[in-house]
Formats: C-alpha cells, sequence, structure tokens
C-alpha cells in the first residue's frame, strides 16, 4: 500500500447520556453521537455531513434526532440560485453606509446567534487511542488484511435534481473601493446625439468598470493577486433582479470613512483534516479543499474571523466570532451573504462546488430560524439522508419537533452498510476488515457498536473510514 495514502481514523463514542442544550437550557435533553477524529480527509467529511454530522475542531457529533430535545437539521442552500432577501439587501446597505459614512447603527444587531456547537455536542476527548500507532497509519506503509466477502450492490445515491443556474461572479477582496462618479451632457436643442462620440452607456456600468480597474491597478502595484482573481461582473437584463455581488462590491464614494478588507487564509489550528495544507484536486478551485480563515480587516483592524470548510461539492460553514462593538452591523448575516458569493466564485473553477451549507437548522428554537432565510435550500432527511426542499418540511416542523421529510413510506437508507464484517478498522497499526478483527480478537463483544456506529456513517464511509480498536 502507497505511504503517502490518506486516511480517516476515528474513535467512536455512544450516545447514551444526555447533556445540557446550547439552545433551550434543558440540562439532561440534548443527546448526540461522537467521533473524535485523529485524521479526516475532505471527501470523508463531507459524506458524512450529507448524513447529518457535524464538526467542532476535531470531534464529530450528530445528534440523535428522536431524542434530543431540539432536532438539528443539516440545511444546505443552493449558492448559484441565491438572491438576496428583503432582509438581507437591507444588511448589505447598513454595512455600505457605514463604510461610506462612517456611523454604526444604533441598538443591536438582528440577533443572529451563532451556534454553541461545544454544548450541543456533549464534547468529548480521546481516552484510549495510542498517538504513535495513528502516525504510522497516516504516514506509512500499513499491512492491509484481505477477507474473502461477496460483493456488495452499489446502490444509487438519492439526491435531489438540481439544474446549475447561471453564474455571477463576485470579488472577496476588499469592499471599499473608492469610484468616481461620471455626469451626463444632453445634446444640444436640434442637433441630437453627436454620432462621432461613444454611444452612451448606464453610470453605473461606468462605475464598475472603473472601479474594476482601480482595483486591478492596485493589485499590479502591490504585487498581490486575491486567491480568486475578480472578474467584471455579467451584464444582465433590466428586468432580471440585482445579483448579491452587486449590492456587496457596491461603489462607494471618494470619501469614504472606513476600508473593509475580507482576507482568506488556510487553517491547520483545530482542523480535522488529514494534511497541514490545503488538499488538492484536478477538477478542485484553486485554493484547495480544507479549513480556512476568512478575516474581516476593517481600517487595518481585525474585527471578525468566519471559519469555513471547502469541501468538493460545498462551502461549509462553520462558525464566527466577531468584536462586540460592531455587533450592530449584523456581521453573522453579512458574513454568510459574503461566504456564499465565494461560493459561487469557487464554483466557477469546480463545477462541482455549488452549495453552502450553514450547518443545522433548528426550527424549535425561533432565534435559530434565521437560516431558512437564504433560499432556495434544503433540508435533509434524517431517516433516508435525502435533501428535500425546505419549504415542504417547514408544514410538518410546525407539528412535530422531528419529522421525517421524505414522503415515501417505503424509502429507507440507500446507503446502509448490510455486513457489518466490511467495515474498516485500525488495529495494532494494521488496516484490516471487522471480520478479520474479530478472529484475531476472539470473544471480543463490540459488534453491536460497530454496527450502531455502521449505520449512523452509511457505507461509503464504513468502508473506507478507520475505526480505531484498542
Amino acid at each position: 500500500m502507497a505511504g503517502n495514502k490518506s486516511y480517516t481514523i476515528v474513535e467512536y463514542f455512544g450516545g447514551d447520556d444526555g447533556y445540557r442544550c446550547g439552545y433551550c437550557k434543558n440540562e439532561k435533553g440534548n443527546f448526540s453521537h461522537g467521533m473524535w477524529t485523529h485524521t479526516m480527509t475532505v471527501q470523508d467529511y463531507q459524506d458524512l455531513i450529507d448524513r447529518g454530522w457535524r464538526r467542532s475542531g476535531k470531534y464529530v457529533y450528530k445528534p440523535i434526532m428522536n431524542k434530543t430535545c431540539c432536532p438539528q437539521y443539516t440545511i444546505r442552500c443552493h449558492a448559484l440560485k441565491f438572491q438576496p432577501s428583503k432582509s438581507h439587501k437591507k444588511i448589505l446597505k447598513k454595512m455600505s453606509k457605514f463604510l461610506s459614512k462612517g456611523e454604526l447603527p444604533k441598538g443591536p444587531g438582528d440577533g443572529e446567534p451563532m451556534d454553541s456547537v461545544c454544548e450541543e455536542a456533549g464534547l468529548r476527548e480521546p481516552s484510549k487511542v495510542c498517538h504513535s500507532d495513528v502516525k504510522c497509519a497516516a504516514i506509512t506503509d500499513i499491512q492491509k488484511e484481505v477477507v474473502e466477502s461477496p460483493a456488495i450492490t452499489e446502490d444509487q445515491k438519492e439526491v435531489a435534481d438540481v439544474a446549475p443556474a447561471s453564474l455571477e461572479t463576485s470579488r472577496q477582496n476588499p469592499v471599499s473601493v473608492p469610484d468616481g462618479r461620471t455626469t451626463a451632457t444632453a445634446p444640444k436643442p436640434g442637433l441630437g446625439a453627436d454620432a462621432s462620440r461613444p454611444p452612451c452607456r448606464k453610470a453605473k456600468d461606468v462605475r464598475k468598470e472603473r472601479r474594476l480597474q482601480k482595483e486591478q491597478m492596485r493589485q499590479g502595484a502591490d504585487g498581490v493577486s486575491s486567491i480568486v482573481s475578480p472578474t467584471p461582473p455579467t451584464p444582465t437584463q433590466d428586468n432580471q433582479p440585482k445579483p448579491l455581488e452587486d449590492f456587496i462590491n457596491e461603489s462607494l464614494p471618494d470619501s469614504s470613512s472606513h476600508c473593509l478588507e475580507v482576507m482568506t487564509t488556510f487553517s491547520y489550528c483545530f482542523s480535522p483534516f488529514s494534511t497541514p495544507q490545503a488538499e488538492f484536486s484536478p477538477d478542485g478551485p484553486e485554493v484547495g479543499y480544507g479549513s480556512f480563515h476568512q478575516q474581516y480587516w476593517l481600517d487595518g483592524r481585525i474585527v471578525a474571523v468566519g471559519v469555513i470548510d471547502i469541501l468538493p461539492t460545498c462551502v461549509s460553514s462553520v462558525y464566527l466570532y466577531y468584536h462586540p462593538d460592531f455587533a450592530s452591523l449584523s456581521l453573522g448575516s453579512y458574513s454568510a451573504l459574503r461566504e456564499i458569493a465565494f461560493t459561487r466564485q469557487l464554483q466557477k473553477q469546480s463545477p462541482k462546488l455549488s452549495y453552502y451549507y450553514l450547518g443545522f437548522y433548528i426550527h424549535s428554537c425561533p432565534k435559530m430560524r434565521y437560516k431558512g432565510q437564504y433560499r432556495p435550500s434544503d433540508l435533509v432527511c434524517p431517516e433516508t439522508f435525502v435533501w428535500v426542499p425546505i419549504e415542504r418540511c417547514l408544514p410538518q416542523l410546525e407539528n412535530s419537533r422531528y419529522a421525517r421529510f421524505n414522503q415515501d413510506p417505503d424509502a429507507g437508507d440507500a446507503r446502509v452498510l448490510k455486513d457489518v464484517g466490511r467495515v474498516m478498522v485500525l488495529y495494532r497499526r494494521t488496516v484490516m476488515p471487522y471480520a478479520a478483527y474479530t478472529r484475531k480478537r476472539k470473544g471480543s463483544n463490540d459488534e453491536t457498536e460497530v454496527q450502531q456506529y455502521a449505520s449512523l456513517v452509511g457505507q461509503d464511509c464504513a468502508e473506507r473510514i478507520l475505526l480505531y480498536r484498542a
């Protein structure tokens, strides 16, 4: 086996004990399964979050949906089809007004709370993994024992049919780029327009072009290129809605009071991913895959940091923290809009990367319903793991905290692993199927636990991820 092979190595915990809920504050009402990830590939994490898992640092957890006090449903937004709502436009205009005039809005922001991931996860530290075993398994040749077992038919994964929408480009680096304004001179009476002059253009188009030219000149002078190169906005018809990028890149007067810059950097702190650098793929984005920080710099001062994961088919928002002095700017919602625009940029380089994951949607907690405002969006069915439009889910959630969204009563989990012997385990520095492990460890009584683990992660992950066995 190749020595540079990357593995996901996990230590699984059951979900028998209740923990304090960060949403309803129930002291023992929160139940979840958990895994400590010693290493993780981006594809494995993509498959896990599509089955309702979510990470907090290196700890990955999955709520026990029919048991926990506040069921948490994985939500994704179709980034290419997203159009900002009135409330989103208000937030973007509020930021633009602050940058141009320097006045902070009075009163609190819109109250978008951050996920209380540590409390809700019932986070546990690893207790039994020998780190020398993990290191050896991750970076050196591993003996792999093969067990003869019948081939399992691959079932087709059920997903919602999504047609790509037209892509509007965006610019993620400084938004506060001054722009000039032009005035038009009317033709003299009776003479009409001067045919020797260029045709008239809308003032906003001229401003956009000048802004782009200034940005390119600034980057050329600084010798710095943005992670995703800015390109001119795609022209739209007058009857088309104004795209998100136009609001974000809205021109500001020359006398703007503040300058906001967003810098995207790779993060290896508290990241579960396998390497201390981004993973790259021929059909992936230029920045690669992995965990990244988006730093919001206001006049040279950092005021917020958003943590995101760039995965094969999505940008997943992990969390955001910001300076409380700027809470009135609704930085939680503003950063989400910037991250959606960033997703749309990455999709131009990697066509399958077209979704923005907002973590969990919690209908039973009114303060967490704001995530449902990023439309169009889907929730994952907690029993069949197919994506269902949120409009079809909300009536069910009004009647019950826990709901099965798939309307087909005969549908089940298409990716369930039927043969527990095919689960891959790491035992004494050796990768082997669980069937081989049980022969080596005669009398082992952990089959129920391994079966539960396999049902939670699904067939694909169970046959790739290494479950640590002491």
